[in-house]
C-alpha cells in the first residue's frame, strides 16, 4: 500500500498540472473528441463552447460563498473551539486520519456542500493538534468522503426523479427515495464505503521519512483587530464595532432558518448551507468589523473557483450540444446486457463526469439514453439512476473541479493530494462496481 501511494504521489507531483492548466487541456481534449465522434465541426464546437461558457455563473457564486462563508465561520473563536475539542480526541496520526474520514463521510452523506467545507476545516484543526501527521493525507482523507454524497440525502439525481414535474416523469413517473437513496443496494454500498475508506486512508500513511507535516503556526488565521477606545470612536466606528447590529441581523437570519426548517424539514441545499454559515459567522464574530476582516481573509482563496468554473461550463456546453456525452453513454450501453447494464452505466457516468462535473447537468444529458436502454433491457429504473449518480460522484476524487474549495481552505495544490485520491478511487470503484453487480 505504501509503495503504491509513494508511486502515485511521485507521478502526480511530476505530471499533474495546475487545475487551471488542467481545465485548459481538458477543453482541447473535448474539442478534438467532439470533431472526431460527432457531426460538429471546429466552428460548431467553438460555438458550443462559447454559448455554454457563462452557464455556471449562479453555481460559481454559490461555490465561492461555500468557501468564503465556511472559512469565515471556521475562523470564529466559538467554531474553532468546537472543532478543536473534537480534534483533541485524536491521539495519534492514525486516529486523526480515521476520524477526519468518518466526519467527512457523515457530513457529505447529509449534504455535499456541508461535507466539502467541514471536512477540510476539521482536517486543519487536526493538523494543529496532532504531531507528525501527514497534512496532505489529512486533506485527501477529508476530500475522500465526498465520494459518498450522491448516495446520500442531498444526491441531485435521486432527488430530481423524486420531485413532481421532473423532465423524465412521463417516461418513469415519480420514484421515491425509498427506492433509491434508502434502498437496500444503495445503503449496502454506503455502509461498505463507511467501513473501507477510513481503513484504506489509514493504511496509506507514508513512512516517517516521506511524511509531510505543517507548522501549526502557519494554519492560524485568527483575526487580529486593533483595539479602539470607545471614547475615541467616531459614529461610523461605533457602528462597525457594534455587537448589537451583528446580533440583530444574525437573529434575523436565524428566524428565517427556523421557519424554513419548520416548513421543509431538514432539507439542505447550497443556498441554505451558505445562508446558515453566513449568519452564524456574523453572530460568532461579534461585530461587523471582525466579520468583514474575516471575509477579506477568506476571499483570497476563491480565485481558482472564479477563474476555472466558466471554462468547465464551456466544456459542458461542448459535451452536451455536440452530443459527445450521449455518444460515450451509448458506447457503454451497446456492450451491456441485463446483468452488466448498471455496472457499465456507472463506468460511463464516471468517465463523463470528468468532462461534466455537475450532478444535475450530467443527469440531464445522460438520462434520456440510460432510461430508454434500461426500459428496453428491463433493468430496474431506480438502480439505473443510482448507477449514474454513483458514477458522477466516484470520479470527483480525481477531478480538481470539486477539490478547489477544500484545497483553498487547506492552502495546498491539487497535485499534493491526488496521489492519495487515485488509490481511494480504485478501492471505492471496486466496492461500488461489486455493489451494482451483486446486489
Amino acid at each position: 500500500m505504501k509503495a503504491l501511494v509513494s508511486f502515485f504521489n511521485r507521478v502526480m507531483q511530476r505530471y499533474l498540472p495546475d487545475p487551471f492548466l488542467f481545465v485548459i487541456i481538458l477543453t482541447f481534449v473535448v474539442f478534438t473528441l467532439g470533431i472526431i465522434f460527432t457531426d460538429s465541426g471546429p466552428y460548431q464546437m467553438v460555438q458550443h463552447w462559447g454559448n455554454g461558457f457563462w452557464g455556471l455563473l449562479v453555481f460559481t457564486m454559490q461555490m465561492v460563498l461555500v468557501l468564503v462563508t465556511g472559512h469565515v465561520l471556521a475562523s470564529s473563536r466559538i467554531f474553532k473551539k468546537g472543532l478543536g475539542a473534537l480534534a483533541s480526541t485524536a491521539k495519534s496520526p492514525g486516529q486523526a486520519v480515521i476520524i477526519v474520514t468518518v466526519v467527512s463521510l457523515i457530513a457529505s452523506w447529509i449534504n455535499w456542500g456541508f461535507g466539502l467545507v467541514i471536512g477540510a476545516l476539521f482536517a486543519k484543526e487536526l493538523a494543529k493538534k496532532v504531531r507528525d501527521v501527514d497534512y496532505r493525507l489529512l486533506i485527501a482523507s477529508a476530500y475522500s468522503g465526498f465520494v459518498i454524497w450522491h448516495g446520500g440525502i442531498s444526491g441531485s439525481t435521486p432527488l430530481t426523479i423524486a420531485t413532481e414535474g421532473h423532465f423524465s416523469q412521463d417516461l418513469i413517473g415519480i420514484i421515491p427515495t425509498s427506492e433509491t437513496i434508502f434502498s437496500g443496494f444503495n445503503l449496502a454500498i454506503v455502509i461498505a464505503l463507511f467501513l473501507a475508506l477510513p481503513l484504506v486512508n489509514r493504511l496509506m500513511m507514508p513512512s516517517k521519512e516521506e511524511t509531510v507535516t505543517v507548522d501549526p503556526a502557519l494554519l492560524q488565521d485568527d483575526i487580529q483587530a486593533a483595539a479602539i477606545e470607545k471614547g475615541a470612536m467616531t459614529p461610523a466606528e461605533r457602528l462597525e464595532n457594534s455587537r448589537i447590529l451583528s446580533l440583530l441581523i444574525g437573529l434575523f437570519g436565524l428566524v428565517f432558518l427556523f421557519y424554513y426548517f419548520a416548513q421543509n424539514g431538514f432539507k439542505l441545499n447550497l443556498d441554505i448551507v451558505n445562508f446558515l454559515f453566513l449568519f452564524l459567522g456574523i453572530l460568532f464574530h461579534g461585530t461587523p468589523k471582525h466579520f468583514l476582516e474575516a471575509v477579506m481573509n477568506a476571499v483570497k482563496g476563491a480565485s481558482g473557483i472564479i477563474v476555472q468554473f466558466p471554462f468547465y461550463a464551456g466544456i459542458i456546453g461542448m459535451m452536451t450540444a455536440s452530443g459527445l456525452a450521449a455518444v460515450i453513454a451509448n458506447g457503454f450501453i451497446s456492450i451491456s446486457n441485463e446483468f452488466t447494464f448498471p455496472l457499465f452505466t456507472f463506468l460511463s457516468a464516471g468517465l463523463i463526469n470528468i468532462f461534466i462535473p455537475s450532478g444535475g447537468g450530467q443527469w440531464a444529458v445522460q438520462a434520456p439514453v440510460v432510461l430508454d436502454a434500461a426500459i428496453a433491457l428491463d433493468v430496474s429504473i431506480p438502480k439505473a439512476a443510482m448507477a449514474v449518480a454513483w458514477g458522477d460522484a466516484w470520479t470527483n476524487l480525481i477531478q480538481p473541479f470539486w477539490a478547489l474549495p477544500a484545497l483553498a481552505i487547506a492552502g495546498l495544490k491539487a497535485k499534493d493530494i491526488m496521489g492519495y485520491c487515485v488509490l481511494t478511487l480504485i478501492v471505492s470503484g471496486v466496492i461500488i462496481s461489486l455493489g451494482f453487480l451483486l446486489l
